[in-house]
């Protein structure tokens, strides 16, 4: 018997090394990521941490795909921000709690599949905005107290952060066999360990030394009123992590040219937030910039991130005095060459061969992701406007063959689809007043799609019953002669039976 859940592919072979040294790098890559998210929802760094941990640990063992990195991210924080501010933290807890309940629900109901509707100009779109957030977000490093720095402090960054980049570029040239961030991260580390330079650290950011994340119920009311201030936070980070893990497992998919669990990723980042918010932690989702590092790093496994979870933890317990020494420089070239390596660059050279509406898609979620840094709301908006585009290029496609018979019999042959957005063309087809008796209208190659098309049939046949004439269909698929008798008060017209025409059905299970 085939099994239906399978934990781990005990048959897929793992480079041991790659895998632990990638799940380092995105270990020590994680964590002022981490404390800023934290931060930006304005809670303690920990939570944070704590949230990273636990994100990163369940999805690693319980994931869609390996290899996939997941953590506290940007687009939860800025949603929680303000639920922190007003509410307190207890109020976080118990909204990410109740997230993760509704993207179990979402992986439960199989619901991962909508994925599928997102169109290729809004993922283009959502990495190259997602790709800018990650290379403008590292430029608050070369700040101190919100102004840059200046003099032999920022030429000092700024040395110290193209050195890492140049590692990552080059190293890969010579040798592949440890990943080139982590050679940077340390080299850099080295270098200012040796020559006791002063520059920016993780511990100037803040500290990062805890316990193991504490298991804690959230202090807040059960009753209907504590629902009702977390259920739109709630809908909200459920449906931003969704989108945002999801459209990750599709990028790593497309990158190491395999296919992951889109529904089992939901379950799983509902576990993974339920029990963020049970052990303190801010919640998060799929982080793409780590993943690309975990992925460029050559991990393949789940082991990579079950390994950058643990180290993680490892840090915040025990490494956390060697930890705040790293440089801030090392992490940002990291980050840099993440941003660099994530963007589209091959949508520049589609720019002319593209239609219109698709790169105007691809430049609208882009600047929506900048702009509100919410990429579920770019995403959707893509999505919204694609669907637009679709429906108005559908709705003037549709054409009308007409013939007369040799019975004098009228007959429009319609292509094209028959709903809300080709009515109105669909209407300026027909003569009624110089049409015979009797008119047919053949959807051997036509669809009636939606209620909008039956009433406008329903019209169309008063128009003719009032010129005294009649109306026949003919070459209705099973499922629009099933959509006409649901809707028999509505709309009265005739249909031709035709046994020997082979129906038009669909084949989308």
């Amino acid at each position: 018997m085939k099994k239906k859940y399978q934990l781990f592919d005990l048959s897929q072979k793992v480079d041991y090394q790659k895998e632990l040294l990638s799940g380092l790098t995105v270990a020590l890559a994680l964590v002022p990521e981490a404390v800023a998210f934290a931060m930006i929802a304005g809670l303690h760094p920990l939570t944070g941490l704590y949230a990273a941990f636990m994100m990163g640990i369940v999805t690693a063992i319980l994931g869609g795909r390996p290899g996939m990195i997941s953590g506290a991210t940007g687009a939860v924080a800025v949603v929680i921000v303000e639920l922190a501010l007003h509410h307190g933290v207890e109020y976080v807890f118990a909204a990410v709690i109740l997230a993760g309940l509704f993207q179990i629900g979402a992986g439960l109901f199989r619901l991962g599949k909508f994925m599928r509707l997102v169109p290729h100009p809004v993922i283009f779109g959502f990495v190259n905005g997602l790709a800018i957030i990650i290379f403008t977000a590292q430029f608050d490093h070369f700040k101190q107290d919100g102004q840059w720095m200046i003099g032999s402090e920022m030429w000092m960054m700024l040395g110290l952060t193209v050195l890492s980049m140049l590692i990552i570029w080059l190293l890969p040239k010579l040798t592949r066999a440890i990943p080139s961030s982590l050679v940077a991260i340390l080299a850099v580390f080295g270098i200012v360990s040796a020559f006791g330079i002063d520059t920016k650290t993780v511990g100037d950011i803040s500290s990062i030394q805890g316990s193991f994340p504490p298991f804690h119920i959230p202090e807040v009311p059960f009753s209907l009123k504590t629902l009702e201030i977390i259920l739109p936070y709630a809908g909200v980070v459920a449906a931003v992590g969704l989108i945002e893990s999801l459209l990750t497992l599709n990028i790593i998919d497309e990158i190491t040219e395999s296919r992951g669990s889109g529904n089992r990723e939901a379950v799983a980042q509902g576990t993974a937030n339920i029990l963020s918010g049970l052990f303190s932690g801010m919640g998060g989702c799929a982080m793409l910039g780590q993943s690309l590092i975990n992925i460029s790093s050559g991990a393949r496994a789940r082991l990579s991130g079950i390994t950058a979870a643990v180290m993680l933890l490892i840090f915040i317990m025990f490494g956390a005095g060697l930890i705040e020494q790293l440089p801030i420089a090392a992490l940002a070239g990291v980050m840099f060459m993440v941003a660099i390596g994530t963007f589209e660059w091959a949508s520049f050279t589609v720019f002319n061969k593209m239609p219109k509406s698709d790169i105007f898609v691809m430049v609208l979620v882009t600047v929506v992701t900048l702009v509100l840094h919410n990429l579920a709301l770019a995403v959707v908006v893509g999505v919204i406007i694609s669907a637009l585009v679709f429906a108005w290029d559908s709705a003037v496609r549709i054409r009308a063959r007409k013939h007369i018979d040799e019975n004098g019999h009228k007959h429009y042959e319609i292509y094209g689809p028959l709903f809300f957005g080709s009515v109105a063309t669909f209407n300026e087809k027909f003569d009624v007043q110089n049409d015979p008796e009797v008119v047919i209208i053949d959807f051997a190659e036509s669809r009636v799609v939606d209620m909008s098309a039956i009433e406008a049939l329903n019209k169309l046949t008063e128009r003719y019953q009032k010129a005294n004439k009649e109306v026949h269909l003919k070459h209705l698929s099973e499922d629009c002669r099933k959509l006409l008798a649901n809707a028999e008060k509505v709309v009265d017209v005739n249909v031709i039976e035709d046994p020997n025409y082979k129906l038009v059905v669909d084949d989308v299970k």
